[in-house]
Formats: C-alpha cells, structure tokens, sequence
C-alpha cells in the first residue's frame, strides 16, 4: 500500500500525484511545498534542532526524554460510516504508549459498529497498534520520521517568515 509523503497516511484508493511524490487528499498536496522545502534545510541546522527536541523533555508531559514519534491509530464505526485514523504523536515513551493503548481500547469497542469497513479496519488498527507498543523507536538516536517532523517544522517557519511577493 501506499503512503502519503507528506502526513504518512496509507492511501488505499486514489490520492493525488505530484512527480515522485504522492499525497493522500489535496490539503496534503498544498504542504506538499513544504517537502521541497524541507529537504533544502542545512544539515547542522536539522541535526542540531533534531538531537534538541530527541534528548529534551517530553512536551506532553514534561517528563524526561528520549523524545520520538509514536503512532497510535483508531478506528470508530457507527453502521454505515466508519473512520480510521493515523495519529502520530511527539512524544516520551510513556506518554506514546497511553495514546497507543486508549486508541486500541478506542477501537476496540467502538470500531467494529460499521459495515463492511469497521469488520475489516478494528483488527488491522488494532494490530498495528499492538505492533508499535512492541517496536518502539530506537531511544538512543532520533527516528527517520523525527528528522522528517523537524525537517517540515523548519521549513514552515522559514516559509511563513519570507515575504509575499509583489501583487
């Protein structure tokens, strides 16, 4: 399957094409500028701010790092509507793990209520969620997906510092 490059939802149909990249809804391809950007950023820049943010404090709960990105994923149905989701959180360990934990009990419960869609996606979220309680990232250097997090934080605030052309 395939992801969106710029929120790394899985995109099970359609999605919109910009060259090699693929987004999963247009919002995403308008950030989608931000990528470009993004992977023009200095390396000492992004590396100083990534090894800031991995051994800071966590900023959900203040609590001492390694801070990383975890992801917990949820689904809700309710007969015929059911919505999935993929919510990555910067975070420590702990507090990674309760959002991962509640989003399984989440769907656990309320994620089987939809049909088809609910029969289907409650047990590959909640798998998912079971494998990130059980694959965490690597405490002892930043993840790919952190570098990415703090590539697009940089590059949006360069972006919304440069002036507006002439109109």
């Amino acid at each position: 399957m395939a992801s969106c490059d710029y929120c790394n939802s899985t995109i099970l149909f359609g999605g919109v094409r910009q060259g090699d990249l693929r987004f999963c809804n247009q919002k995403c391809f308008h950030n989608g500028y931000l990528l470009s950007a993004s992977r023009q950023m200095p390396s000492d820049l992004v590396r100083q701010q990534l090894e800031q943010l991995h051994r800071g404090t966590c900023p959900k709960c203040q609590g001492p790092g390694p801070v990383d990105v975890h992801t917990s994923y949820q689904v809700v149905s309710l007969l015929v509507l059911t919505r999935w989701s993929s919510m990555p959180l910067v975070s420590c360990r702990a507090c990674g793990v309760k959002s991962q934990v509640g989003n399984m009990l989440l769907s656990l419960v309320a994620g089987w209520w939809g049909f088809p869609w609910g029969l289907i996606f409650t047990p590959v979220q909640v798998t998912r969620n079971i494998v990130g309680l059980c694959q965490a990232p690597d405490p002892t250097r930043p993840s790919a997906q952190l570098e990415k997090l703090v590539r697009l934080h940089l590059a949006s605030q360069i972006v919304s510092q440069t002036p507006a052309g002439p109109r």
